[in-house]
């Protein structure tokens, strides 16, 4: 195994906020936000900034400007328990990249055909992400960059645990994970495996990444490719 860089652990701990005051307004404002905080690790260069669509892709965007680095797509796909698809039992991303939940979501744990016919419908999905929001671009190619994995929250972890080990697996020289708020536990995962972590809250109990935005919509894939294309145009 190869040695890795220091780890940067930044964050501000807090506990879960009253109902009619959300510590952020949108995802954009966190993303201006937790872009000063990665800012302050001054990572090396060439540098790229992946979100993680959809939710992550508004905070990306402010995180790209902070760092003045181009922003692009790392498409990952949870898989949800049957019946409760918000319950992961593990995710997926490019490059045949498989995390599974060791603890089955708590009280269901897929035998491997089950799982393996949910990876199958999941990355079926990811593949017509993929397609959409490249638009026709080249794969990602992250070998000798270091890469900024950017969501709107950390739950369990699982998703940015596939984004972490799909970056390492495409060359990446560094990987650091970046995030408005993230659960203790979720935090604790990526921190094993990510080279820096950058989170804005971490509070002792989340209960739903929901109560930390005053809005915090569903995108359409429409809002996503909006956003890509405006920060892939040349800037001014």
């Amino acid at each position: 195994m190869r040695p890795r860089a220091p780890l940067a652990l930044m964050f501000m701990t807090s506990q879960s906020p009253p109902p009619e005051t959300a510590p952020f307004s949108n995802r954009s404002a966190a993303g201006a936000r937790l872009g000063e905080l990665v800012r302050e690790l001054e990572l090396p260069q060439p540098l790229l900034v992946l979100a993680l669509p959809r939710g992550g892709v508004p905070v990306a965007v402010g995180v790209a400007a902070a760092l003045d680095a181009p922003l692009d797509v790392l498409v990952v796909r949870k898989i949800g328990m049957p019946g409760e698809p918000e319950l992961a039992v593990g995710a997926i991303a490019p490059g045949g990249t498989v995390v599974r939940e060791s603890r089955g979501a708590g009280r269901f744990a897929p035998d491997r055909a089950t799982f393996a016919a949910l990876e199958r419908r999941e990355r079926m999905e990811l593949e017509r992400r993929e397609r959409t929001y490249r638009a026709g671009l080249p794969p990602l190619d992250l070998k000798d960059h270091a890469v900024v994995l950017v969501d709107d929250g950390l739950a369990t972890g699982a998703t940015m645990l596939a984004a972490v080990r799909a970056a390492r697996a495409g060359g990446a020289t560094s990987v650091t994970v970046a995030a408005p708020v993230a659960s203790q536990e979720a935090a604790a995962r990526v921190r094993a495996e990510a080279d820096h972590l950058a989170i804005l809250r971490m509070p002792p109990m989340l209960f739903a990444i929901a109560e930390w935005y005053a809005d915090f919509h569903q995108l359409t894939d429409m809002e996503v490719m909006q956003l890509l294309h405006a920060a892939r145009s040349p800037r001014t």
